[in-house]
């Protein structure tokens, strides 16, 4: 989702940041990388040990969403381990004037919104923190002035307008505590005229008690909840508790759906939030479910990228039913758009449905869609959605075809960079993402039980096409025999990793050389080009699905662990992020799917060739002797994939606990599964 900024500031933002170049040393300095500051915890949480950080203070952020409300938490803990937090809430349905892409009202509930609690005359606050921990829901554990426990955990409601935090106040001492607790006095209102749907109303919501007593051991719970919501709308009930649970069942369900076992447990830990980000951030509006990317701007709305081409893929194997739903609602929008003329199927749908935005033209929109559409089909396994989904499959490679320039491949504006950095006439992007859409529509063809004429001229394409890239893109780039990005680009480019994760080959060595290179391998993954110190993590996941792809396992698994730490337990966590210095890593969940698919798709190598059959490449590193990915909920089933070392290596699939195939694998042939009917 590199979205076109809408101002005429972006222009001179991107000349600064493109002219802010650095060089790299051959190997990674420790100035460079920071000792981490966060560790892995019990419970598949991660822990920041506070009290014994000789680096205070700190700043950071996190998202987190619910259907009706995302919340980005920006927390700060001084060098006197001092909390400070502001609560920044975002309302994807309650809309601005004017309703476009980033309409979604937005407002700061700060630090000094919180209960005012006393004892003895004197407010216990501020208090001084020890530990911060992350498990779905956010943590902080401290002791206040006066000597009680104190615990402040915070979640966005999954079906409210509301973000609520909870405080429990734990006396440790011996002697009796009296506590005055008095709520906050907040309301803040919209003007009317600037809302599409008048005022609006945004407030705290409280449950306590005013006189509290607290004897030795005992504990109290305090509960407060930021909401916003239309004026004509009945206040929102907090409910405590409950409003947490919805949270847990959320991350419950995640945890044990698509379980990723291996040595590796940062990689699996990092796999276990990404889950929950992929998840989370669908948002309930009048156009349907819609997973949202994010990061303050990108709500209620759907991309021919994030959504299309990188969540809707993912989606069945988590098989969780609302960011599923979104998925194949977001094709459902797409499809609105198709016409007998051939005209371009817009890059987004905004403002809950109801408009769109194309500022950027063309970007291979069509690619990206028919792309994710035929693998979200084929992995759904359903027949009537597949046959809903076909429509709109044809079209898009139709588009492609009439897009066809005289070299073979694939004419566009501009990729989803939106210009940020040039991409000539035709990219090495859609050219790759065409080429395995109509590989994918082939083998869905045949599920559909088209004529074998379609098929057959799907695959004779791809077969051209594939030729094509490697005839027009294939270059010797800074002295790497690599994909040049566009005709005219002497500079390597993050996305030459593109056709790796396609199936496309050729030029590998080289191309996993020039990745993983001084040129363009940084400590935050891939610069978007050498010399650059902008990245994006999506970039740099696809390279190492990629690399996985192609059999560079050790080293695949080598930078994914690299990854995994900076994400997971360095300066900024607990996700992948999409950019810098654009977006200041904001966590968008379309990169949590990414993530996800690095598992997915590269570590186990599934690859859908049919409603109920797929393809397996397992690449297990050196050093492992197993790895299983269990409850995986694609192809409308349940099924297991256990890979095991035994002088060779055996993969075993379970479907519903029954085993259904075992075999030892020659590491070559891709193992064919065929689950039930």
């Amino acid at each position: 989702m590199y979205r076109f900024n809408e101002t005429k500031g972006f222009f001179a933002a991107i000349l600064v940041i493109c002219s802010c170049v650095y060089s790299q040393a051959d190997e990674l300095s420790n100035d460079q990388i920071k000792p981490h500051r966060w560790g892995l915890g019990n419970n598949k949480s991660i822990t920041w040990n506070i009290s014994d950080d000789q680096r205070l203070g700190h700043s950071d952020f996190i998202e987190m969403s619910g259907q009706l409300v995302s919340v980005i938490f920006y927390y700060s803990i001084d060098e006197n381990r001092n909390l400070t937090i502001n609560r920044r809430l975002v309302w994807p349905t309650l809309r601005n004037i004017p309703n476009d892409t980033h309409a979604s009202l937005i407002h700061d509930f700060k630090d000094d919104v919180f209960f005012k609690i006393e004892s003895e005359g004197e407010s216990i606050l501020p208090a001084k923190y020890e530990n911060c921990w992350y498990d779905g829901i956010l943590h902080f554990k401290g002791e206040t002035k006066n000597g009680l426990e104190i615990t402040r955990e915070m979640t966005p409601c999954m079906d409210k307008k509301m973000v609520v935090e909870k405080v429990t106040l734990k006396n440790t001492s011996k002697k009796l505590i009296k506590l005055t607790i008095e709520k906050p006095e907040y309301k803040y209102e919209t003007e009317p005229a600037k809302g599409v749907y008048g005022k609006y109303i945004l407030d705290a919501a409280v449950t306590y008690n005013n006189k509290i007593t607290l004897r030795s051991g005992q504990k109290c719970e305090l509960y407060i909840g930021f909401g916003g919501r239309k004026e004509n709308e009945a206040p929102i009930k907090l409910q405590g508790e409950k409003d947490f649970a919805k949270r847990k069942a959320l991350v419950k369900y995640t945890s044990e759906n698509l379980q990723l076992e291996c040595p590796d447990e940062v990689v699996s830990r990092l796999f276990d939030f990404a889950k929950i980000r992929a998840s989370d951030s669908v948002f309930a509006t009048k156009g349907g479910l819609m997973f949202g990317p994010g990061g303050e701007s990108y709500y209620a709305a759907i991309w021919a990228n994030d959504n299309a081409e990188y969540q809707g893929p993912f989606a069945p194997f988590l098989g969780e039913k609302a960011s599923t739903e979104a998925a194949m609602n977001a094709y459902r929008h797409f499809a609105r758009f198709m016409n007998d003329e051939y005209k371009p199927i817009p890059s987004s749908i905004i403002a809950e449905g109801v408009d769109i935005w194309n500022g950027a033209g063309d970007r291979g929109d069509a690619a990206m869609i028919a792309y994710g559409a035929a693998r979200f089909a084929l992995a759904r396994g359903n027949k009537k959605i597949a046959s809903e989904l076909w429509p709109l499959i044809k079209w898009c490679l139709e588009y492609c075809k009439q897009k066809m320039t005289a070299e073979g491949v694939i004419a566009s504006d501009c990729d989803e960079l939106e210009h940020r950095l040039p991409a000539g006439k035709a990219n090495l992007c859609t050219a790759s993402l065409n080429y395995d859409a109509l590989l994918c529509a082939a083998k869905l063809a045949g599920e559909l039980g088209e004529d074998k004429s379609l098929a057959e001229n799907y695959l004779n394409r791809a077969k051209e096409l594939r030729l094509a890239i490697v005839s027009y893109f294939g270059a010797t780039v800074e002295g790497f025999e690599t994909w040049r990005y566009y005709d005219g680009n002497t500079r390597l480019r993050a996305w030459i990793c593109i056709p790796l994760t396609m199936g496309i080959d050729d030029r590998k060595e080289g191309t996993i050389k020039a990745l993983f290179s001084q040129n363009l391998w940084t400590k935050d993954g891939l610069a978007s080009c050498s010399g650059d110190i902008t990245f994006w993590d999506r970039s740099t996941l696809y390279a190492l699905r990629g690399a996985f792809a192609v059999g560079e396992t050790d080293l695949a698994m080598e930078k994914l662990n690299f990854y995994s730490k900076q994400r997971l337990l360095g300066e900024h966590v607990p996700y992948p992020v999409e950019a810098y210095p654009e977006g200041n890593q904001r966590h968008l969940a379309a990169e949590s799917a990414l993530y996800c698919r690095v598992i997915t798709e590269g570590l186990f190598g599934i690859r859908p060739t049919g409603l109920k059959s797929f393809t397996c490449t397992p690449k297990l590193p050196a050093g492992w002797n197993e790895m299983s990915l269990k409850n995986i909920r694609a192809f409308d089933t349940s099924f297991d994939i256990i890979v095991k070392r035994d002088n060779d290596l055996v993969v075993s699939i379970y479907e519903k606990g029954k085993e259904i195939l075992s075999e030892t694998w020659d590491q070559k042939n891709p193992v064919q599964v065929r689950l039930s009917e």
